[in-house]
Parts: structure tokens; C-alpha cells; sequence
């Protein structure tokens, strides 16, 4: 951090406004429990602390300030009471580090801003207008989409939770329209969080689209008699002056008086003596450990205390316990059932739930156990005679302090009995008064449920970013820690090796996987303490808990039917595929006048364009020409040997993807399939099956057919094929309320056939099956925000044409 230098005043001088409510809700539910010496609550102070002091050192700011909102009322509740009145109040060990936080600001060297009356929000407005009016360059830290009202080619906001910059674009992807008219928007549609009224029935989209349509909200007011829906056009009518209410309690004061003036908030360094006195009393040894430049010269201040050391709990080793005994267990399964959430992982030999084997359970609580916030239980580690002569380098000991114990005399490791253990967790896992929170969860009540060991209810991690979220990013443990928690997770193969010195994690030793494996329970209880509120605040709840969240046990049960399959016609189907395909092959080598590898592009390409001479070659980086299937389709007219080729491609490719892999895939045990359903994987909010993959298996030819014949009822079932027509564009029809659409649904009219006929300009009747299908895809391309490129590509058509 330092001061603004003259040879950066070619560019304009940037000031950074902190809203301060955000950063100190997300330290508090993103962090467990902390506790100092005294038993004051720090885990808000010490989140607040580390993410301001990163801010500093990442951004470039030359002016910087914190922005307190005040516990008192504000002239919105003189406008109108029951603004906000729905607010819980503050957690109670949220309370006493407020004045905690104002300190930290203070002993970082920054001014912390408030003014009783008013919101941080209007201070910020009025700090971002005054420095933009004088050319500065302001942003904004805060995911509030309240501030999104000042964005300009001046002012931008910075997401702390997402580290993304928020500028015009996005207001206009948040709210369908400009930052100008987002205070037009709000009045419309109210705001259920802040208890803003605005007008009944009127969400975000429609009051944009009517913003959009009349220009600002008092044009929309003027023509509200003119509406052609009923229920909207008498709630206007009848709630203008609530919409005009809304709007003076969304609309920033930009013009609050304020005494501490822009030129004070200039970037300094801080006083070291004053901000290690302040980390050390809070009992901060990492934030002090990692700004050692920053304290340097500081006056020499005592070592933190065993006190100070046990109440900073972050996210190290030192919070994890390694459970070895039935009285260890039992403190952390009565602490369990006092709790309202446990965040639960296991660990096992496969990725397969149905035969994987337990070899250890990690337990995570916000309350924590004998000094440990997570723990975890090996139950199937394998003894050192086992595991043979294995090197496993720095981890492979067994000391340290979660190593202490870690072995029996006799050298094996001291585990609990694997009955034992799930006797005494069963109870608590079962109890509907605990909630289990995991990360893919699906996984770990499958594999549980195979011991006999039920868990309920529960909540997941994964769906509950998928559901925030969507097609935003990953949902994997490792990048929601990075994103959320700023985090890094150990890595799998930090633990068990990669290549051919990869061992399976039940060789890991105890003190290796103590760290890995409670990391990832208590990693999930902190991602469960951020993203479950964000379901209200952003109107999510409906959608993951009567949709996503009961299809978890749904999913369970239907993994763990599987499907039959008559492997003995899959075996006389591949032995058929391979009959014929030798015949191509054949074939294949007779036209091109000797044999070749047929799977080899390289031999295949020098064949179809150096010997038989065929033009459009073009060589790759490797030095090989493309052969791939749209290359040989465009070579099918003016050769016989291509099209061969691509029948000898779909045969090869249907026998080793399915037919023999199918019968591969029957568990011995059932005899039947067994496929994994992933909610939390495609952007469409489908479905994605794998391991194997039943949800591609072919249709669209006579071979493909035939393998789907191979899936079959067991005796005295029927096998029951069902299929929404054409969901997307009838929703599409519905919500965008396209009257043409509705009308060819409501007279059973083919959809994609008729904009086949419109872009193609070719007749209904009669019409090419291949050329519906062009259609199809433009359809469901649209719907789901397909590229001009992407679509060009899918249809192999021009850019433009596809624009």
C-alpha cells in the first residue's frame, strides 16, 4: 500500500469504496466459529481483516474507504416503516464484533465511514458521484445490486464473492436495462429482501420489459390503462403510488453531506506498531505471519499465548482431530446430535458407489469438538505389511502431532471396527434432526447405504451452487473453496502420488489423510454457511428444495435399480458389428490397393490424398492430414473408399462403446447396469449420465436400434418409453407468450417443420428428415444461446447464414 506518486498522475486517480456490511456477512458465514483468549468472538473480525488487507495488496487504488452501514433507522423508515422490517436481527456472536471490525479498519490506516440517518449505500453513491464528477475512477467492492444504480463509464462495482468487475453489460444482464433506469425497475418489482412493495405480480423481466417499452417508470404509470393483460394493468392502476414509493426508498442519496472529504482517504501505510498490537490481541498468528513486510519495524510485542493459539481456528490442520477410539467418537456423535447441521465426506477405494469400500468418514460441525472443528475416522487403512514396501516421502511417517498415535505398537494403524464405528454414527446420520450437508451427496448415501447405514435429511453443496449459479462457473469443492472461501483445498494426488507411484487412498497414511479428508468436510460446512442463505435473497428456495434436493433420493434409488440388459444379444451383436466390420476393412484395403491401419488418421490421410490423390487435404501440427467425419463426408461424393471408412468408423465405434462395454459394465452382483446421474453438470439443468453413458445410446439407425432392443424388462415388468414433446419451446411459447407458437402447438403442428419452411424456404409436405433436423437445432440452439459460430459449425453452413 502506499501513497498516490506523481508519476502516476497521467492516469486517472482510482478510488476504492468498501461496502463494509458485505465483507463482514461474508467473513462471518464463510468462517467457522474463532474465538480470543477471552472468549470474544473473532471469526468476522479475522475474515474482515485478511480479505482487506489482500484488497489492498491486489488492487491500485490511491484513495481507499470503508462504508459502515449504522444500527440505527434511516430516513427510509420515516418514508415508510416497515422498510426492512423484515430483517432478522444480527447472530449473537456477530453483535459484539462490530465495534471489533471498526477497530481492525482503523489499525489497517483506513477511514471507516458512517453516518446515522443514512445507508452505507447513499454514502457510497454520493463519495462515487462527487470523485467521478472530478475525474477519479471509482470502484465499488459489493455484490449489492443496489449500488448497480451508479455504474457508469466512470464508476464500476467489483463482486468480492466472484472477483468479477461489473460494469454497464452486467447491470444490463442483472436487470434487462441500463444502470439508469435499474432504480425504474426496482420500483416496479419491489424487493422482498429489503421490504420494498413495489407493484404485485410484477417481477424483474416484465417491469424491464415495460421500462424498456414506455421509457421510465412514470410513462409506464401514464399508460397503464393501455397494459393488454388484465391482472397487470389493474395492479398498476391500482398501486402507482406504491411503485412511486418504491422508487424514492431504492434511489441512492448522492448528496449526503458528509465532513470527511475525498483528499483524506489517500492510500498510507499503516502504523505497525498499532496493527500488531491489534492482530495479537485478537490471537491473528497467520495474518501476522503473512504480513511480516508490513509490520517490519514494528516494536517487539509478546507471543501469542496457548489461549490465543487454540482460538484461532482457521483452515489448518491444527482444527482437525484424528479419531481412533469409540470415546473420541462418541464426544463427536452426542456433539452431532446437539447440532443443528453436520457436514459429512467419505473415503473409499472407487469411484463407484456400488462397489466402493469405506475407507474412512470425515465430520465437520460449526461448534467445535475437544478443540477440533472437523475430524476424521480411518476405518479400512491397510497395515504396513499391506501395503508392502511403499515410499510415500514426506507423508509416509507417522509423526507430528496428528501422527501421534497414529500406529499401534505392532505397527498397524489403531483404527475403530468398521461395525463399531457405524453403530455409533448410524443413530445421528438417521436423525431428521441433524441435517447432513455434503458435497455430491448422492455419492456418499449410496455408498453408506450399502452398509446399511441411512442418512437423512440432507442438503448438498454442489446443487446448492448449481441452482446460485448455474452455468457461471464449476461446481467442484476445489473451485468453490477458491471462489468463496478464498481457499486452496489439498489436492488428491498431494496425497496419493500420480502415475505409477499413485497409491489408493487406503495406503495413505493417517496423518496425510486426516488433513485431506477433514479439509474437505469442513471446507463444505463453510461453503453450506454462504450459499444456503443466498436461496432467499435470491429467490432460489423453490427450485432447490421442491426440484433439486428430493431428486437426490430419487436418483439414489434409480442408481441403484440400474437397468437390465440381455448381455447374451449384446455379445451377438458386437460379434456382429465385428463380422462386418472385417468385411469393410476388406473392402477398405482392396480399393486403396494394399492393407493400412484403418483407425490411423496418418496412414488413413496419406492414403486418401498422397495415393489416391483426392484434393481439400489439409496437414495439422502433427504433420498429419484431418480425416475426421465432416472432412470424409465432403470426400463421400467423388470416392467409394470414404464412405466405407465411415461405415467401418460406426461400427468400431458401436461395438466398443456399447456393446462391448455394456456388457462389461453388468455388476455381478445384480446383474444389472448401473449408470451415475449427475444434476449438477449441464447448463440446460438437464441431466448427464455416465460411467456408462445411457443417455446417447443411438436411434437414428438400424445398429443403434438394435442395441436399444438389448435393454430389457426383468419377468412380469414392462419397460416404459416416455418423452416431453418439444418442453423447451413450449415454455418458450408459454413465458414469452408468442401467440404464433401457441397456436401451431394448440393445432398440433410440427414446430421444427414449420421453421424448416421459413428459414429454407421448402415445403411442409414432404419434407427432407435431415433437413427438419437443420431446423430442430436452430431452435434449441436459440433457446439455449448458441453462437453464430456454433451453430454455422453444427450445420455446416456459413457465419453469416447462421447469423
Amino acid at each position: 500500500m502506499s501513497p498516490p506518486a506523481e508519476a502516476n498522475q497521467s492516469r486517472p486517480e482510482h478510488l476504492y469504496l468498501i461496502d463494509g456490511s458485505g465483507y463482514i456477512f461474508r467473513a462471518y458465514y464463510g468462517l467457522p466459529p474463532m474465538t480470543r483468549s477471552d472468549g470474544t468472538p473473532v471469526n468476522a473480525v479475522y475474515g474482515f481483516t485478511s480479505m482487506l488487507l489482500k484488497l489492498i495488496d491486489d488492487g491500485d487504488a490511491d484513495y481507499f474507504a470503508v462504508i459502515f452501514d449504522t444500527a440505527r433507522a434511516t430516513f427510509r423508515n420515516d418514508i415508510y416503516p416497515d422498510y426492512k422490517a423484515n430483517r432478522d436481527d444480527p447472530p449473537d456472536d456477530l453483535i459484539p464484533q462490530f465495534p471489533l471490525i471498526r477497530e481492525a479498519t482503523r489499525a489497517m490506516g483506513l477511514p471507516g465511514i458512517e453516518k446515522a440517518g443514512f445507508e452505507a449505500d447513499d454514502l457510497i453513491a454520493t463519495y462515487a458521484r462527487a470523485a467521478a464528477a472530478k475525474g477519479f475512477r471509482v470502484t465499488i467492492v459489493s455484490s449489492d445490486k443496489d449500488l448497480m444504480q451508479l455504474v457508469d463509464e466512470r464508476i464500476t462495482m467489483r463482486d468480492p464473492m466472484k472477483n468479477t468487475l461489473i460494469g454497464p453489460d452486467q447491470v444490463v444482464e442483472k436487470f434487462g436495462v441500463g444502470p439508469d433506469k435499474v432504480v425504474d425497475v426496482q420500483a416496479l418489482a419491489g424487493d422482498s429482501t429489503d421490504n420494498v412493495p413495489g407493484v404485485p405480480g410484477i417481477g424483474i423481466k416484465t417491469a424491464a420489459q415495460l421500462i424498456n417499452t414506455y421509457g421510465d417508470l412514470e410513462s409506464v404509470l401514464e399508460h397503464a390503462a393501455d397494459i393488454t393483460q388484465p391482472k397487470r394493468r389493474e395492479n398498476l392502476i391500482a398501486h402507482a403510488d406504491l411503485a412511486r414509493l418504491s422508487r424514492e426508498l431504492v434511489r441512492l442519496r448522492d448528496d449526503v453531506e458528509l465532513e470527511d472529504k475525498l483528499e483524506s482517504f489517500a492510500v498510507r501505510e499503516p502504523d505497525p506498531d498499532k496493527l500488531l498490537a491489534f492482530l495479537t490481541e485478537q490471537g491473528f498468528k497467520s495474518i501476522i505471519a503473512r504480513e511480516r513486510g508490513r509490520l517490519a519495524g514494528a516494536a517487539p510485542v509478546a507471543a501469542p499465548s496457548a489461549a490465543d493459539e487454540a482460538a484461532d481456528r482457521e483452515h489448518e490442520t491444527a482444527g482437525y482431530a484424528l479419531i481412533q477410539d469409540e470415546a473420541a467418537l462418541g464426544e463427536w456423535v452426542a456433539a452431532a446430535a446437539e447440532a443443528d447441521v453436520l457436514a459429512i465426506d467419505t473415503e473409499t477405494t472407487s469411484l463407484d458407489s456400488l462397489t466402493a469400500e469405506l475407507v474412512g468418514i470425515s465430520l465437520a460441525l460449526a461448534r467445535p469438538v475437544a478443540g477440533a472443528r472437523a475430524c476424521y475416522i480411518p476405518l479400512g487403512h491397510l497395515n504396513p505389511a499391506e501395503q508392502g514396501n511403499l515410499d510415500l516421502g514426506d507423508g509416509g511417517g507417522a509423526g507430528g502431532a496428528a501422527g501421534e498415535g497414529a500406529a499401534a505398537q505392532d505397527g498397524a494403524p489403531r483404527q475403530i471396527p468398521l461395525e463399531a464405528a457405524l453403530a455409533l454414527l448410524k443413530p445421528v446420520l438417521a436423525d431428521r434432526a441433524v441435517l447432513k450437508v455434503g458435497h455430491n451427496i448422492k455419492y456418499d448415501a449410496e455408498v453408506l447405504a450399502r452398509y446399511g447405514v441411512a442418512m437423512a435429511p440432507v442438503d448438498d453443496t454442489m446443487l446448492l451452487s448449481y441452482v446460485l449459479d448455474g452455468g457461471r462457473h464449476g461446481h467442484g469443492l476445489d473451485e468453490l473453496a477458491r471462489l468463496h472461501l478464498d481457499h486452496t483445498n489439498i489436492k488428491f494426488s498431494e496425497v496419493t502420488g500420480t502415475g505409477r507411484n499413485r497409491i489408493g487412498f487406503a495406503r495413505v497414511a493417517l496423518d496425510a489423510a486426516l488433513d485431506y479428508a477433514a479439509e474437505d468436510a469442513d471446507v463444505t460446512l463453510g461453503l453450506y454457511r454462504i450459499l444456503k442463505p443466498r436461496l432467499a435473497r435470491e429467490h432460489m428456495v423453490a427450485m432447490y428444495e421442491t426440484i433439486e434436493r428430493p431428486l437426490i433420493a430419487v436418483l439414489v434409488a434409480m442408481e441403484e435399480a440400474g437397468i437390465k440388459v440381455d448381455a447374451d444379444e449384446l455379445r451377438r451383436l458386437s460379434s456382429d458389428f465385428e463380422k462386418r466390420g472385417a468385411t469393410l476393412a476388406r473392402d477398405i484395403h482392396a480399393l486403396a490397393g494394399h492393407e493400412f491401419n484403418i483407425a490411423s488418421p496418418k496412414q488413413l490421410g496419406e492414403v486418401l490424398f498422397d495415393e489416391i490423390g483426392l484434393p481439400g487435404g489439409k496437414k495439422g501440427k502433427t504433420g498429419a492430414y484431418g480425416t475426421g467425419a465432416d472432412v470424409l463426408e465432403k470426400l463421400a461424393p467423388r470416392h467409394d473408399l470414404p464412405v466405407l471408412v465411415l461405415d467401418w468408423r460406426h461400427l468400431a465405434k458401436l461395438k466398443s462403446t456399447y456393446t462391448d462395454a455394456l456388457v462389461e459394465r453388468i455388476n455381478p452382483a445384480t446383474g444389472r447396469v448401473h449408470t451415475s446421474f449427475a444434476q449438477a453438470v449441464a447448463s440446460t439443468g438437464r441431466l448427464s449420465s455416465s460411467d456408462p453413458n445411457l443417455q446417447n445410446i443411438p436411434v437414428r439407425t438400424e445398429e443403434g436400434r438394435k442395441i436399444r432392443k438389448a435393454f430389457v424388462a426383468a419377468e412380469g415388468n414392462l419397460l416404459l418409453s416416455a418423452d416431453y414433446s418439444q418442453i423447451e419451446l413450449r415454455l418458450l411459447a408459454h413465458v414469452a407468450d408468442i401467440k404464433p407458437l401457441k397456436a401451431a402447438f394448440r393445432d398440433g403442428a410440427d414446430i421444427h417443420a414449420i421453421t424448416a419452411s421459413e428459414v429454407f424456404g421448402v415445403p411442409v409436405e414432404g419434407m427432407d428428415p435431415a433437413v427438419r433436423n437443420r431446423a430442430k437445432a436452430i431452435n434449441f440452439g436459440i433457446i439455449y444461446g448458441i453462437s453464430p459460430f456454433g451453430l454455422a459449425r453444427q450445420l455446416g453452413i456459413p457465419q453469416g447464414e447462421a447469423r
